[in-house]
């Protein structure tokens, strides 16, 4: 696993800072989680939600012929990011017309780009099925998740451990984590998990019933509220 914490260094200079919420001025929609506390949102430029669509190393894990995109940034270290896994596989599940793009943002600390090299390696080496499988297998435990526990998921999933180990310390993937972080600092994703829905940055989880109500607002009006 050598070379991994040379990639560290590279991306930690480019992960987000901590920003206060009125930094995304009026351009807020009144979203709320289904504890009814409100949900950070702003609305991004057209540049900026092009720059999403453009990512190298997302993965689309949704069925063809899909009517509405959501990304979700996720760190795998993150404990939201564990339910919200858990809820956007509910919603694969019963959406088939719902794109599904998984972004690996590891933001959080060194084990997490461990891991998100892993994921990036088996990103190349198999199917998107088999990256969602990864990514529901992967929270199955419980701790920190790190490179050595990702290389064990990958193994029971039947992938050469060498190989998922030489491609996980390629340059390429340092490239991939790199730009998935100045994305994300640019879109000012300060929160894991952060989504991306109709030009509008979502920064945490609001659970599975508000995200259902935004998909059905976009499918109904192009806007994330109607």
């Amino acid at each position: 696993m050598r070379g991994w914490l040379a990639a560290f260094v590279l991306v930690l200079a480019l992960l987000p800072g901590a920003a206060p919420a009125q930094q995304f001025g009026p351009a807020q929609f009144p979203i709320k989680a289904d504890d009814g506390d409100p949900i950070s949102n702003h609305a991004l430029s057209p540049e900026q939600t092009a720059q999403v669509a453009r990512l190298p190393g997302a993965v689309d894990v949704s069925s063809p012929g899909a009517d509405v995109t959501l990304h979700q940034f996720y760190d795998l270290n993150c404990p939201f990011c564990r339910e919200a896994a858990a809820d956007v596989d509910t919603m694969i599940r019963g959406d088939p017309k719902l794109r599904v793009v998984l972004v690996p943002y590891a933001v959080l600390s060194i084990q997490s780009i461990e891991a998100a090299r892993v994921e990036l390696a088996l990103r190349e080496l198999g199917t998107p099925r088999q990256f969602l499988e990864f990514h529901r297998r992967i929270y199955e435990g419980r701790g920190v998740i790190d490179g050595n526990r990702a290389l064990s998921v990958a193994q029971v999933l039947g992938f050469d451990r060498k190989k998922v180990i030489d491609a996980a310390n390629a340059r390429r993937v340092t490239e991939i984590l790199t730009a998935h972080a100045k994305v994300g600092n640019d879109l000012k994703l300060m929160a894991t998990p952060a989504y991306v829905i109709q030009g509008v940055a979502i920064l945490g989880h609001p659970g599975v019933e508000p995200l259902r109500k935004i998909v059905a607002a976009v499918r109904s009006c192009k806007k994330v509220m109607c």
